[in-house]
This record gives C-alpha cells, structure tokens and sequence, in this order.
C-alpha cells in the first residue's frame, strides 16, 4: 500500500512541476518581446515567484521517486533499465530547471541577449521530456 500512496503523490508533484516548467518559458517568451517597464517589471515578478514556487515541486518529485526506488529494492533497480533512461532525462529536466534560474537573473538585470524565438523553442525541451518520461514509466519498453 505504501508504494501507492509514493507513487500517486510523485505524479502529483511531477503534475505540479511540469505545469511551471511549462509556464515559465512562456513568461519568458512574452518578456522578451515586452517593450514596456511596467510590463517588464511585472513579469520579473511573475517569473520569480513562478520559479520559487514550482522549486519544492521539483525537490519533492525527485524525493519521492527515491524512495519507490528503495521500496522496490536495489535488484529490481539494477534489471529496470527502463528507470536508468528515465533517470537521464529527469538529470536533463534539472539541469533545464536550473537553467531557469539563470534566465529569471538575467531577466531581473535587463540582460536578455535571446529573442522570442529562442524562448520558444526552449520552451518545447519539457514536452519532449515529459513524453520520454511518461512513455518509460509506463510501457517499460
């Protein structure tokens, strides 16, 4: 029953993280083709607190996939080679999430060197993620 209860809450907050790691981008997108300070000043705002927000979403998806990790045990982590793929890609999403905190730094100093379409294609690295994640967790291929 417990690995359940691990597993129904790890979709939850993976739920939660992706909808901000999809969000963000779009702030972004919309940032850099703001020609206004107040609109400008506005989305600083937004994506801070959009970023701080969906953090702990993201610290707690990757806790509670530990832990159905050491619920199923060291062996059926060793043969699941589906999980060691699904592993790469969620080091990929944190390394994109951390990059996030980069990008609202820059935002915050009025740096941008990236056009809207940069933020746009950035913006399609999560999809691709989420189908590669959600694909490994459930077909197992």
């Amino acid at each position: 029953m417990t690995i359940l209860w691990l597993k129904s809450f790890h979709v939850s907050f993976m739920v939660a993280w992706f909808a901000g790691i999809f969000y963000l981008p779009r702030l972004f997108v919309n940032h850099a083709e703001a020609t206004e300070d107040i609109v400008k000043d506005r989305l600083k705002g937004m994506e801070q607190r959009l970023l701080k927000f969906v953090t702990p979403f993201a610290v707690l998806t990757i806790a509670l996939g530990v832990a159905i990790i050491f619920q199923y045990g060291s062996d059926w982590f060793a043969q699941a080679r589906w999980l060691h793929i699904k592993i790469t890609l969620v080091l990929v999403l944190i390394i994109y999430h951390a990059y996030c905190f980069k990008l609202v730094a820059m935002f915050q100093r009025d740096e941008n060197k990236f056009s809207p379409r940069f933020f746009r294609i950035f913006n399609e690295l999560p999809v691709l993620i989420l189908f590669g994640v959600v694909i490994l967790a459930y077909v197992k291929p």
